[in-house]
């Protein structure tokens, strides 16, 4: 075998190395549970991660769970905004605004209801996936004085399933393309999972070194 042939298969088993660790870490952020020390003066907001270093907590990334989501559990999910909001085509405003062909809709586009005027602040003006996502997790925290009095859906499979749910409401938008996938994690994922990445590249890199 060449000099050059096993530079290629080394490139090759190194890559697919680096990709299975990063998928590993992926999974393990979402299947495994965290028992972290309670701080002596919590501060809201924030959460620890390795090293003990403080972050902003963020919903988590919904996007690669839409493919597999459970229509029928987010329209469960949803009864617990019809108090405040319709979804039929044409239905009246409530306390709410109708929902129907809400995604990928304006975030304050439905005729007749008063808007607090706040929405378009964050995010940009359309009620996308991840928008939504955003929205759903924490109501005041994305739009900070906003009228809908929620405290949000806490699971992230839960808002998965709604946010499917509604875009069989007239929406029907395709599903997040595996680039858009990827950037949602990028943005709401910690910190740590770049920092591994980068120490991970780092070990390589010496080792390639050192071997040479």
């Amino acid at each position: 075998m060449g000099g050059m042939e096993f530079n290629k298969i080394f490139a090759a088993v190194l890559v697919a190395g680096i990709v299975a660790m990063f998928s590993g870490f992926i999974a393990k952020q979402f299947t495994t549970p965290h028992h972290l020390a309670e701080d002596a003066y919590p501060i809201e907001g924030l959460e620890s991660v390795a090293g003990g270093a403080k972050v902003e907590k963020l919903a988590e990334p919904i996007l690669a769970m839409l493919a597999s989501a459970d229509v029928a559990r987010g329209q469960k999910v949803a009864k617990a905004c019809a108090a405040c909001h319709s979804f039929d085509k044409g239905g009246a405003n409530g306390v709410g605004p109708n929902l129907y062909n809400i995604v990928g809709d304006k975030k304050q586009g439905r005729a007749g209801y008063a808007y607090s005027g706040i929405l378009d602040s964050q995010g940009g003006g359309l009620w996308t996936y991840e928008e939504l996502n955003k929205f759903l997790w924490k109501p005041k925290k994305y739009a900070p004085g906003t009228k809908m009095n929620y405290v949000g859906i806490k699971k992230p499979e839960d808002r998965a399933a709604i946010i499917l749910w509604l875009n069989t409401l007239g929406s029907n938008k395709p599903m997040p393309s595996a680039s858009a996938i990827a950037a949602e994690a990028k943005e709401l994922l910690p910190p740590v999972v770049d920092e591994a990445l980068e120490d991970a590249a780092a070990a390589v890199k010496k080792d390639v070194k050192a071997a040479h």
